[in-house]
């Protein structure tokens, strides 16, 4: 029995397409290789799953206009803008 690769990141993190994303085909109601999702678009993990063959964790991400079935390297979690320096009064 091989052990399952844990999956780098959680369920509910806010993060942001690497890559542009098309239809694989697996949206049938949208025209095949129709780009989907721009890199830099921003997503939240809704549901991390596991692929059984590949040990790979695969990740659902709702991106607003869609959900998609994602790899590790096509999201990255989104950056937090740096804190805001005080105001001198």
């Amino acid at each position: 029995m091989m052990d399952l690769r844990e999956p780098k990141f959680p369920w509910g993190l806010e993060v942001k397409a690497t890559v542009d994303l098309y239809n694989d085909g697996s949206l049938p109601d949208i025209p095949e290789d129709m780009l989907l999702v721009v890199a830099g678009g921003p997503g939240e993990i809704v549901q991390v799953g596991h692929h059984s063959e590949a040990n790979i964790p695969i990740y659902m991400v709702d991106f607003g206009v869609c959900v998609l079935g994602c790899l590790e390297e096509e999201i990255e979690p989104m950056r937090s803008a740096a804190p805001q320096e005080a105001a001198v009064a």
